[in-house]
């Protein structure tokens, strides 16, 4: 498979470097310990593959860029919260982030757990806030479906699943692993897709279908840079599942049948975007990115 096209890593820079200039003007002042915490945590670089997908798939729909962008920095809040509390010792003990030290080795566990608690609120503020979008309904909607996304359904259910399969007697099923991602993983991306046409007050059905199976191939797709990738590439410690004897996508289907389905997951993500031709074209090349990168 060839690399993303120069128009689309220039999509996703701009949308990279959107999200975080409002990012800096959403976070409180660095002044108090906690915020430089907080601030570490968000600002501190990677894909910005959630607010690329909040702010192109406005763009699709014809959303205003400020509410766009304001949505951007909510996920991206909701994100970060979810890696510095997942790297702590009691969940995956990880001492890098993209090449830095966590937030609890930057700190400790205490200030970790408040900055990761701080950033989940702050992204339903900026959801909460009439700049997001005029329509309270609207800002409900966002709130209400994020809450869903991040909580039992989804995000720290899918994390509770993961840490549950660590002392299991048996390694989990293909179905079991594929259930567990779909929340770890999967919920929030998926909200990020559908954040465009909700804002627009459309369908989302054929966003929904695309991101569910981005999100499997993007988890996919880890689990093979965890067995064959660059640990300086990727900023984090590698094969720990594997040391673990913790079941995986790779560790299940073989790395070749793993690669292959991946691919054939970004296919149909590509194939359910047909009812906006070539308008989401940068969206295909997102997913088609998410299994040729290196980190």
């Amino acid at each position: 498979m060839s690399g993303p096209s120069p128009e689309f890593l220039a999509a996703l820079n701009d949308a990279a470097a959107r999200a975080q200039n409002t990012l800096e003007n959403l976070l409180p002042p660095d002044e108090a310990r906690i915020a430089k915490a907080m601030r570490y945590g968000v600002l501190n670089g990677g894909k910005r593959l959630r607010a690329f997908l909040v702010i192109e798939g406005a763009r699709l729909f014809h959303v205003p860029e400020m509410q766009a962008e304001r949505v951007a920095a909510a996920i991206e809040c909701m994100h970060a919260y979810s890696l510095i509390h997942d790297d702590l010792p009691a969940m995956d003990d990880d001492d890098l982030r993209r090449g830095k030290p966590t937030v609890h080795r930057q700190w400790n566990d205490a200030v970790a757990i408040l900055a990761g608690d701080a950033l989940q609120a702050l992204s339903f503020e900026i959801l909460a806030h009439v700049h997001t979008n005029g329509d309270p309904a609207i800002r409900l909607k966002l709130i209400t479906t994020l809450a869903q996304a991040a909580g039992a359904q989804g995000m720290v259910g899918g994390q509770d699943d993961d840490l549950a399969a660590e002392t299991a007697k048996t390694p989990l099923d293909l179905d079991a692993i594929t259930a567990l991602q779909k929340k770890k993983t999967g919920a929030l991306i998926c909200w990020a897709a559908q954040a465009g046409p909700v804002l627009a007050k459309t369908d989302i059905s054929p966003m929904t279908t695309f991101a569910t199976n981005l999100g499997l191939a993007f988890q996919i797709h880890d689990d093979v840079l965890d067995v064959i990738g660059d640990p300086v590439k990727t900023g984090k410690k590698l094969r720990k599942d594997d040391d673990a004897g913790k079941a995986t996508f790779v560790s299940l289907l073989g790395l070749e049948t793993a690669q292959k389905t991946a691919a054939g997951l970004v296919e149909d993500a590509c194939d359910a975007l047909s009812p906006y031709s070539a308008g989401a074209d940068r969206l295909r090349d997102c997913a088609r990115f998410v299994i040729s990168r290196e980190a």
